[in-house]
């Protein structure tokens, strides 16, 4: 007798919700076909979320929630937190090409809880590590998050001619020198 597990199942769905978003996009992805691709019935999608819309912000949430706890942040150490956020894009990116399509799709105003608080308590460590001197003064802190967040993720955002500047193996370490020469105070 099988037993029901609906966080399994739900977890099965992020899973092929991920592929089939990164793939296609909100507007060309299609219920029938992600719930192919999670081995469910196109029914219990719509039990889990009312449509493909609701799941696709259900999921940036989820990833918002997922990078944040999986990659926390260590103001005084600026550089190496930009290394590891450059590792996580690199091993998934499906992450990042669904994150591509999520701002051509809802806008980059998309406003979002999650990412406004998380964005408020790295800016807040920012501040604090200025405060003892660990990061340069000679930028605010939000614009020094924005640049650390850049330069982390600026392998995966680019075409392909920015990435044959440098090979692979060495552009971990090109993000950690660039931040840690925009952090030094």
């Amino acid at each position: 007798m099988r037993t029901r597990d609906p966080e399994a199942k739900k977890k099965q769905l992020f899973e092929a919700a991920l592929a089939e978003f990164a793939a296609f996009g909100l507007a060309g992805a299609r219920v029938d076909r992600l719930a192919e691709r999670a081995g469910i019935s196109p029914g219990l999608v719509y039990s889990f979320y009312k449509g493909k819309a609701e799941l696709y912000d259900a999921l940036f949430e989820d990833i918002v929630e997922l990078t944040v706890s999986s990659v926390p942040i260590d103001a005084d150490h600026l550089p190496e937190y930009a290394g590891a956020l450059h590792d996580i894009g690199t091993q998934h990116p499906d992450v990042v090409r669904f994150l591509a399509w999520y701002y051509l799709e809802r806008g980059q105003g998309a406003q979002h809880a999650s990412v406004a608080a998380a964005m408020a308590e790295k800016v807040s460590a920012i501040r604090d590590a200025q405060e003892r001197g660990t990061v340069t003064g000679e930028l605010s802190a939000e614009r020094i998050l924005a640049l650390v967040l850049t330069l982390a993720n600026m392998w995966q955002q680019a075409g392909e001619d920015v990435p044959a500047l440098v090979p692979a193996a060495s552009r971990r370490e090109v993000v950690v020198q660039a931040v840690a020469k925009l952090v030094d105070p």
